[in-house]
Formats: structure tokens, C-alpha cells, sequence
């Protein structure tokens, strides 16, 4: 999953359960759709990416760094304890505790990937529909 800083989720992937992180980084910060900011044109990339050491491949690392965006991701070969990004991952994390709400996905009944998919996508939608209520607009 990927999400902007306050947690609304910008793109969901579903994978099997043996396929590894670092490689659906870069197809997610491909399908990452445009944001509008404040003012200006739409950002079609973001400024950091923060993930844990799943993420911490020197390939990931590099192709992150050549698409000029900021890497806060957490290097494999370190020994420290954890991540060090705890502040930061916990807004995926509660984003990712907030699609347990939708019995449908918490209990896996879907036969198809496309289906499960679509669902976690529906999900992600009326997760952006909350976030959103509670921002006001200033024209």
C-alpha cells in the first residue's frame, strides 16, 4: 500500500502471500495517480518514501534515489533492532488496521486475485471518502 502522509491510501496492490516487497515498489510509484497540493500543479511523484527493510534492497534503494525521490528506507544489512521509522509507518499501519474493518476482506472469501483486488480498492475509497470529511475547503 501506498499513502500520503496522513494516511489516505493513494494505491492498494494485492499479492500472493510469496511474493517479495521490494518488487512492488516500483509498479506502485508508477500507478501512484496525481495529487493536487494547495496551489501549483499536481504531484505526480512523492517526495520521500519511507518503508521498512523489506524495501532495503540496494537496487530498490538506487532506482528510488534515480527517480529523484527522497529514500527513508530502512537498510537491509543493518543490525539495529526494528526499523527505525516507527513514527512514520505507523500511519500505514493504521491504515492498513483500518481496511479490517470491511468484513469482506478480513475474511478472505473471494476465489479470484481480480475480485480481492476490486474489493480492497472499494475499500480504499470510502477509506479516502472519510479522511477527506474531515478536511474543509478554502476557495
Amino acid at each position: 500500500m501506498l499513502t500520503e502522509a496522513g494516511g489516505v491510501p493513494l494505491v492498494v496492490r494485492t499479492t500472493a502471500a510469496n511474493v517479495n516487497d521490494e518488487t512492488q515498489l516500483p509498479p506502485m510509484l508508477q500507478a501512484m495517480p496525481a495529487v493536487q497540493g494547495p496551489r501549483g500543479r499536481p504531484r505526480r511523484k512523492p517526495g520521500s518514501v519511507f518503508g521498512d527493510r523489506a524495501f532495503g534492497t540496494a537496487a530498490t534503494v538506487a532506482l528510488v534515489l534515480t527517480l529523484g525521490i527522497f529514500s527513508f528506507l530502512a537498510p537491509r544489512n543493518d543490525k539495529t533492532h526494528g526499523s527505525g521509522l516507527g513514527f512514520f509507518r505507523y500511519v500505514v499501519e493504521r491504515t492498513l488496521a483500518c481496511f479490517s474493518r470491511f468484513r469482506r476482506i478480513a475474511m478472505c472469501y473471494e476465489r479470484k486475485g481480480e475480485h480481492f483486488q476490486g474489493l480492497h480498492e472499494l475499500a480504499a475509497c470510502c477509506l479516502t471518502v472519510s479522511r477527506l470529511r474531515h478536511y474543509e475547503l478554502q476557495f
